[in-house]
């Protein structure tokens, strides 16, 4: 995937706005009136539009066994806007103090550095200070889709799939290929924590995409039969009781769940730990992008195979 041209935006609170003008660091009339008295502090990178392809996620079946799908391709607007980094344990914090998150559990409760992510958090903590950041900057802050993030990430996306052909009346060969790619995924956990920043940024001015803090996206497991042509089933069957989380490699998890290590882990090598980092919608735009939108089309037309 070729890397889009970015360009990193950082919204400043009055207060820092201020600190900055009077220290000659800010050119009058570089910001619009708009920007200079917007409170949200979040540092986003803004990237432009462009077209993804990806493996999808998900169970995909034919005759009964496990596949790999086709690629899918998702065109995604102009000015998508993610987090720079991954929430902090200390901007967590803020929301439990606000009684707007639930604390979390007591290996993480006390958790509060400004510098460090906040993890064991699970999907429905994500969603609960998305709407409280939302209430409090006046923008509409969400979890991307498994697509977005994917188109974010760059180069620091790997596909973690088995692309190899197998013959259907041997399923085994699938299993032992699937075996060896547990055993490479379980070389490279390492659940120690570093400051934002530690595993680097990516071409698009992200940090720590492919670190160990997986984040949480807000597409659901899905199950698709592949011999099904036409029917109510040809489109597969969503469980959003199951979302995806992406980071080195993709995994499902169950979403209340806040320990990956504790075997919520629908398949595979559980993450090493579980964040999350929040997309900002435009005004007047709230949702995913085209391809990713549900309502866009069924699964076998966004794969190609309707």
């Amino acid at each position: 995937m070729r890397a889009p041209a970015v360009k990193t935006l950082s919204r400043f609170t009055a207060l820092a706005l201020a600190a900055a003008f009077m220290a000659g660091c800010v050119q009058e009339g570089i910001r619009s009136a708009e920007e200079a008295n917007d409170q949200d502090a979040t540092e986003l990178v803004i990237l432009p539009a462009g077209q993804v392809k990806y493996y999808p996620p998900g169970e995909y079946l034919r005759n009964g066994f496990p596949v790999t799908p086709q690629q899918a391709t998702d065109t995604l607007g102009g000015g998508l806007r993610m987090m720079k980094r991954q929430v902090s344990q200390a901007e967590y914090a803020a929301c439990v103090a606000a009684k707007a998150c639930k604390p979390l559990d007591r290996d993480h409760r006390e958790d509060a550095d400004p510098d460090l992510p906040a993890v064991g958090v699970s999907w429905r903590d994500a969603t609960d200070y998305a709407r409280w950041l939302s209430r409090e900057t006046g923008h509409h802050y969400r979890l991307p889709t498994y697509a977005e993030w994917v188109y974010a990430a760059g180069a620091a996306y790997k596909e973690d799939v088995i692309l190899d052909e197998f013959d259907p009346s041997d399923p085994a060969q699938r299993w032992l290929a699937e075996y060896a790619l547990e055993t490479q995924r379980k070389t490279t956990v390492d659940g120690t924590l570093r400051p934002f920043g530690g595993f680097g940024q990516n071409e698009n001015g992200l940090q720590d995409m492919a670190g160990n803090v997986w984040d949480w996206t807000d597409t659901c497991s899905t199950r698709v039969n592949l011999d099904l042509v036409s029917g109510p089933a040809a489109g597969g069957s969503e469980n959003c009781g199951v979302r995806v989380v992406a980071g080195p490699h993709r995994s499902y998890i169950t979403d209340f769940i806040r320990d990956p290590k504790s075997g919520a882990c629908s398949v595979g090598v559980p993450p090493s730990n579980l964040g999350f980092r929040l997309l900002r919608d435009e005004a007047g735009g709230v949702g995913p992008r085209t391809g990713s939108d549900p309502g866009t089309g069924s699964l076998r037309e966004k794969l190609g195979i309707g």
